[in-house]
């Protein structure tokens, strides 16, 4: 059966010289500056949104079209640390979940891998801050020589901030595609409940971890399996997905991290992530 729901659309804009001001916002240095415009101060029309004591419609740059028929209730303008303006359109839409399948799918969240499929496919991590890391320590350097207050010292942490918010964007996008990918080809998806703010105190990997951003992946997953009629199963954090044989369910005793591949001494030969995925799926099935 069909849903409606509140949806959330955002797409960047640019400042027309000439146009009244933007919002000025009370704290510069907020992360996400934003301000809220309620029905009676925007006008929508033929596709065009002007906002109160603007002459003229924002500079949209519409990277997708809104729903046919859809009327926005809000609009949210914000600009985030990296000096970029945003408009975020709410709008009702009528959501249909997808035709049914029996496709059943374990998710296995690694950092090599940023996730292992039951089917044995293996997702390789992008890793997108540390493809940045050299630009983004050069910025912070930058940032670092210039005197507190300074215009200068404005200008570098811009430099920084834009790189943060190209690693983050790209994540975003990588983790999107990877989510809706997963929820239209399964009925069925399990995936283990971890508890990435414990995990992040080994200092050795706390910085691969925030990079995966496991965290985001799940709520992506939880949101759009709701929008879908898809089923999200999520595993007891406490359960041995790695140390499990997948053929005959011998538990071993120890399974240490830099142990990639073992053999059960039932003869199975297992690669260790697509055995937890296996493990994952079946827990997962067992529990619905």
């Amino acid at each position: 059966m069909a849903q409606i729901v509140k949806r959330a659309y955002m797409y960047r804009f640019y400042p027309t010289p000439g146009q009244a001001d933007y919002p000025t916002f009370k704290s510069r240095k907020k992360s996400r500056a934003s301000a809220e415009y309620t029905r009676s101060a925007f006008r929508w029309r033929d596709g065009t949104l002007t906002l109160a004591k603007m002459s003229e419609p924002l500079r949209i740059v519409w990277s997708r079209p809104l729903p046919e028929g859809a009327e926005p209730s809000t609009v949210t303008v914000s600009r985030d640390s990296a000096g970029r303006w945003f408009v975020s359109i709410l709008v009702e839409e009528m959501i249909r979940p997808l035709d049914p399948t029996d496709n059943r799918m374990g998710v296995d969240a690694g950092i090599t891998a940023l996730v292992t499929l039951s089917t044995g496919e293996k997702v390789t991590n992008p890793r997108h801050e540390r493809a940045d890391r050299r630009k983004l320590a050069k910025a912070q350097r930058a940032l670092a020589r210039k005197a507190k207050g300074s215009a200068n010292r404005a200008k570098a942490r811009l430099k920084v901030a834009r790189v943060y918010a190209r690693i983050a964007d790209r994540r975003r996008d990588f983790l999107h595609k990877l989510s809706t990918r997963l929820v239209r080809e399964n009925q069925t998806v399990v995936i283990e409940d971890l508890t990435v703010r414990t995990m992040v105190r080994n200092h050795t990997l706390a910085r691969a971890i925030s990079d995966a951003s496991w965290r985001e992946l799940r709520s992506a997953l939880e949101y759009k399996a709701a929008w879908y009629g898809r089923e999200l199963v999520v595993v007891d954090r406490w359960f041995p997905s790695s140390k499990l044989c997948s053929a005959c369910g011998a538990l071993q005793d120890t399974m240490p991290l830099n142990v990639r591949t073992w053999e059960c001494a039932c003869g199975a030969s297992h690669d260790r992530d697509v055995n937890a995925a296996k493990n994952i799926l079946a827990a997962g099935l067992a529990e619905r």
